[in-house]
């Protein structure tokens, strides 16, 4: 089959049904206009995850004449002046097509098109440019900056086609923009360093254009500066938004920085959805990124929790849907967040981020989690603490087709096995068991009862019991929901602090913690990959010092 205009119309409908996805990028972000290279190879990388998808598009020479560039403006990056007989967009094609083909000479690019009938009617040319032709525009028309444009987004295109089994001409390496060759590894803290630097970079720079604050043209202090402060709060321990903006003064280079009120209120006119929405498109973002890796695990296991900022000891009179009771039986209050988490082989990313007010039950922030999370990434697993212990969780749960491990609260009948598997000396016990829906409706689960090595008891609370809708060998893997918990640490260490009951606010602060705690740990990976060509959980570079990168070079948070 071949690109026909209705299945070009379904690629773009579906792209625009996309929660996390804006096409074009240059209408999303006031960090690109139509001119910026940078939104040009977003787009590309928008379109090609989707058009591959279609059973019609089968080839990578379609998608270079069909993609659209009518909205670019290439004037800004055409050194000529005068007339030329070839339009940059014709041209941008053709060079795109020659690195896609990973052709080293202009040569074979004028047989191929010359070759080709069809591709050049697709392409608009009427006469098949000479050798060159070719040669002075690569090196004399084109801008430096549009040839590593046209070099990056033909390695996308590749490794895009390549991943949903589309032949490609070329094995796309994959490896990223900034990496360089090493004869060895060097691992050395100044080697470490020194990548982290180039590669926080990048990385920002990929991630920054997904948030913006909407706040119209013409204003004095660049939408940047908010970020940066915002990631300069996070750098410091307890450090809120006016103290931090007094300080921020003197470590930033740029000539305005917003006040410590202006800075809240900004964020403030943010609502929760546009805040996550803003995440988990910069996480998208953040997931192209690092899948460009062949040591990146795109697909497997996630963890659902809900952690608990400090416990709040103000009055909350006209706060109390969200300053809400602890997950533990006390008289504390505190806001409580939910989040869903790679885990296991994959790097540790939050992939999105909610509030919990009161009246959510845990069927819906399940439910809305496990929304966001299949939308990134192929989930197989999930992993959840006895607080989802719920049959109607588990049972949204498996009509999605995922398996999951969860803790079951020990009730009575519990209790009493476990004590009669004590009394046996059974290490080891599974038993199907059928949970109650309602309307003669049945969950079916298999409890597994482990007993806990070196206990510090010795009667039948020695035993946990696991439900599961999967072999039991997937037990060993509910080991890895002590990231999240990790990870919660860290996160709450990139916090800003705060008095202010302004749940925006509150839930803001999480949600940019979590988006760099998760940028450090992208960072991390790409770090290892390309100094040890492997990825090993425990992190190579600090925290720290990707916070510090991140505030220094472009202060993305």
């Amino acid at each position: 089959m071949v690109a026909s205009r209705d299945s070009r119309r379904a690629v773009f409908r579906r792209i625009a049904r996309q929660p996390y996805a804006e096409w074009p990028a240059y209408g999303s972000t006031p960090l690109y206009d139509r001119s910026s290279p940078g939104g040009l190879e977003e787009d590309i990388r928008t379109v090609a995850s989707t058009w591959f998808d279609h059973e019609a598009h089968n080839s990578v020479d379609e998608f270079t004449s069909h993609f659209p560039v009518a909205y670019f403006q290439f004037q800004p990056h055409d050194q000529y002046s005068g007339a030329t007989q070839y339009g940059m967009d014709q041209l941008f094609r053709v060079f795109l097509l020659k690195e896609i083909h990973g052709w080293t000479h202009e040569t074979e690019l004028v047989t191929y098109l010359s070759t080709h009938p069809d591709l050049r009617e697709q392409l608009s040319i009427e006469t098949v440019p000479d050798q060159s032709t070719l040669w002075r525009t690569w090196n004399e028309r084109f801008t430096a900056e549009l040839r590593e444009t046209i070099e990056t987004t033909a390695r996308t295109v590749l490794i895009k086609a390549q991943d949903t089994g589309v032949a490609v001409p070329q094995e796309p390496e994959r490896r990223l923009p900034f990496q360089r060759d090493q004869e060895e590894s060097d691992t050395s803290d100044q080697a470490v360093l020194d990548e982290a630097t180039s590669i926080t970079d990048h990385v920002s720079r990929v991630v920054l254009p997904a948030f913006s604050l909407e706040r119209g043209d013409g204003c004095e202090i660049h939408e940047n500066a908010y970020w940066d402060l915002q990631t300069h709060l996070g750098l410091r321990d307890g450090l809120a938004a006016n103290e931090g903006a007094r300080s921020f003064v003197y470590e930033t280079t740029r000539d305005r920085t917003p006040l410590g009120h202006s800075h809240r209120d900004q964020i403030r006119d943010l609502s929760i959805e546009q805040i996550r929405e803003m995440y988990r498109r910069a996480v998208n973002r953040l997931l192209d990124e690092v899948a460009e890796t062949e040591e990146f695990f795109r697909a497997g296991i996630v963890a659902i929790d809900i952690t608990e900022a400090d416990p709040f000891t103000g009055d909350r009179t006209g706060h109390e849907d969200e300053i809400i009771g602890t997950k533990e039986n006390t008289d504390e209050y505190a806001y409580q967040w939910a989040t869903v988490q790679l885990v296991g082989n994959a790097v540790p990313i939050v992939l999105d981020a909610r509030p919990v007010e009161k009246g959510d039950t845990r069927k819906e922030i399940v439910k809305d989690l496990l929304d966001s999370a299949e939308e990134l990434v192929h989930v197989d697993n999930v992993l959840m603490d006895r607080e989802f212990d719920s049959q109607h969780v588990l049972e949204i749960i498996s009509q999605r087709g995922l398996s999951y491990v969860v803790p079951k609260r020990m009730q009575t009948s519990e209790k009493a096995q476990a004590k009669r598997l004590l009394q046996r000396g059974q290490n080891r016990y599974e038993t199907d068991r059928k949970l109650h829906l309602g309307k003669n409706e049945w969950h079916e689960t298999t409890l597994i009862y482990r007993r806990k090595e070196d206990s510090e008891h010795d009667d039948s609370r020695q035993y946990s019991v696991f439900m599961t809708n999967t072999s039991s060998a997937y037990l060993t893997e509910y080991g890895y929901r002590w990231e999240i918990e990790s990870g919660y640490k860290s996160i709450k260490r990139f916090m800003a602090a705060t008095t202010s009951k302004d749940f925006r606010l509150r839930f803001f602060y999480f949600a940019f913690a979590c988006l760099l705690y998760s940028i450090w740990r992208a960072v991390d990976l790409l770090v290892q990959v390309e100094l040890t060509g492997e990825y090993e959980h425990s992190p190579m570079v600090t925290a720290d010092n990707t916070l510090t990168l991140l505030k220094k070079e472009t202060g993305i948070g």
